[in-house]
């Protein structure tokens, strides 16, 4: 192929990388509309419809748990094991902690993975209402801008409220309320401290543990998110050790 041919594939190639590119990131700053989180909750996220394609595909059922709880009916308990286990500078940051960030990209580098995304709450939360699990550099840029455009638009309480409703707790279980129900068989306003620590430190990988299998890393992660809301004064000595 002649060399101005391969220059010239090249210089295109480039030009609709750039172009795809500038899509996403105009669509993002556009679409969806954020604003109307502010009330409405969402009946079916983007990561729930992706649960349910490869259900479908792996041939069984794609039913969703998910009952739409608000903040103040989810047990105290719950919302602050959340914090403490998933974004402990949640009520902080403005939607990125860069310094979890860093010390995610170095265990990568470290392990060669792509395992440690350092994300914070509002990052997740962008993830699983708009986005796929891909990790291509469109899909980070998107994530990037909705991230912003949720703490830009909706307070600290709702982000929380959101995503303890539509994150994933284990195969077809959405939210708090879905996740009490299933695994301790209440409400999720009447979790003990203990019930909440198991459920949060759950989260990282839902469908790989179970808050109840009594493993040791649950037990040791629990225990230590436990020892932490003790030390803030979030729970009662006597009440961590039911």
């Amino acid at each position: 192929m002649p060399k101005f041919r391969r220059r010239k594939i090249l210089k295109w190639t480039l030009l609709v990388i750039v172009a795809v590119l500038l899509l996403g990131v105009g669509y993002s700053l556009v679409f969806p509309d954020i604003s109307r989180l502010k009330k409405e909750a969402p009946k079916m996220t983007a990561f729930m419809k992706y649960r349910q394609q490869m259900s479908r595909k792996a041939g069984k059922n794609p039913g969703i748990a998910c009952t739409w709880m608000p903040l103040d009916k989810i047990s105290p308990y719950l919302v602050q094991a959340v914090v403490v286990s998933e974004d402990d500078k949640f009520w902080s940051h403005k939607g990125f902690d860069f310094e979890a960030i860093k010390t995610a990209l170095k265990k990568d580098i470290r392990n060669k993975t792509w395992r440690y995304g350092g994300s914070t709450i509002t990052q997740q939360l962008a993830k699983n209402l708009f986005l796929s699990p891909s990790k291509n550099p469109i899909r980070k840029i998107r994530e990037v801008i909705l991230t912003w455009r949720l703490e830009s638009t909706l307070s600290k309480k709702r982000i929380l409220e959101l995503y303890l409703n539509v994150v994933e707790w284990g195969a077809g279980i959405f939210g708090a309320e879905a996740a009490s129900q299933r695994y301790y068989g209440k409400p999720a306003s009447d979790l003990s401290p203990q019930e909440a620590a198991h459920l949060a430190v759950v989260l990282p990988s839902p469908r790989r543990y179970n808050p109840l299998s009594g493993s040791d890393y649950i037990e040791d992660r629990a225990r230590e998110v436990l020892d932490i809301m003790v030390k803030r004064g979030i729970v009662a000595p006597e009440e961590a050790e039911k």
